[in-house]
């Protein structure tokens, strides 16, 4: 297990930890069911346990990790049931999220907008997973914000971090990546014009084959 911990004096400790061991289980550091033993983890990190033991329940409200009873934090496998679950909930939000923006989008919003798909592709164009995942959940932050619904955002912001590793698992397929820019572009344009009967459709294509890719590569990978 490698463990490299970066503390950030503006966030606390549980945060730091928290996305040390997102970033671990995200990138392969532990294995789908592997436990998370809070004292290893306290000593390698050089902290106390407290601040892991937090960690791991909001890697639980995420999905990543899960409680087993009478074991403890297991690193959690990504099940079809559960990616169909949360995608089936995710495009209701996103289609609802880009209606509402194309009727309320505002200049300084059309400006977030075209930044966040600028972002987006210079990630791409890195190739660099952590940075296209943080630029794609700021695209999509950017139409939330343009529906104006609190709401809506509040609701869209929790079910962020349930998505988060689906996410990762369709990011880290390259050969989808042209898409993905594809379908950014196809979704900024309709919402700039207004068009919220093109921009529902697209963003149900781009939903749809976010799923499609985690399915075939769970399936794989279990096979």
């Amino acid at each position: 297990m490698k463990l490299d911990i970066n503390i950030d004096e503006y966030l606390p400790l549980r945060e730091v930890v928290f996305k040390t061991l997102r970033k671990a289980i995200t990138e392969g550091e532990f294995s789908p069911g592997e436990r998370l033993m809070e004292v290893t983890i306290a000593n390698k990190l050089g902290v106390s346990r407290t601040p892991v033991r937090e960690a791991i329940r909001m890697l639980e409200l995420e999905g990543l990790v899960k409680m087993v009873p009478r074991k403890g934090a297991e690193v959690a496998n990504i099940t079809v049931k559960d990616l169909t679950d949360a995608l089936e909930v995710r495009m209701a939000i996103e289609a609802l999220s880009v209606r509402l923006a194309c009727e309320r989008i505002d200049e300084e919003g059309k400006k977030d907008l075209s930044r966040a798909n600028v972002a987006f592709k210079e990630a791409i164009n890195s190739k660099l997973v952590p940075a296209i995942v943080e630029c794609d959940i700021a695209f999509h932050n950017a139409i939330y914000k343009a529906s104006a619904n609190e709401k809506l955002i509040s609701v869209a912001q929790n079910l962020r971090e349930q998505v988060y590793r689906y996410r990762v698992e369709y990011v880290k397929d390259f050969s989808y990546h042209d898409k993905l820019v594809k379908e950014h572009d196809e979704i900024t344009r309709a919402i700039f014009l207004g068009d919220a009967e093109t921009a529902i459709r697209v963003m149900n294509e781009h939903i749809y084959n976010q799923e499609q890719i985690v399915i075939r590569n769970v399936t794989n990978r279990d096979a």
